[in-house]
């Protein structure tokens, strides 16, 4: 295995990494904007504020989206991993 294709399988790797997570992480910088403005405009600074909303609505996403992120990763598995071990 040559440097190029190890390269490679990185770039895509990390390529995968950032679609899977960007559901989650989108939802928790929405939420938190959406929270510490809120705070901001009634002056409330009550910690399970923040913390409550944001890991309630990131299950949620988790959840609705576990089949693309389960999809994503296996097809990449399959696709490209599996094919580079055994040599193809």
């Amino acid at each position: 295995m040559g440097e190029t294709v190890l390269f490679d399988m990185l770039r895509q790797s990390l390529l995968i990494a950032v679609r899977i997570s960007a559901p989650l992480l989108g939802v928790a910088l929405i939420a938190g904007v959406a929270i510490g403005l809120f705070q901001a405009l009634t002056s409330v600074q009550e910690m399970t504020l923040t913390f409550v909303p944001k890991v309630g609505l990131m299950l949620i996403v988790f959840w609705v989206s576990m089949s693309f992120m389960t999809t994503t990763l296996a097809d990449f598995y399959l696709g490209q991993i599996i094919p580079m071990i055994a040599g193809r």
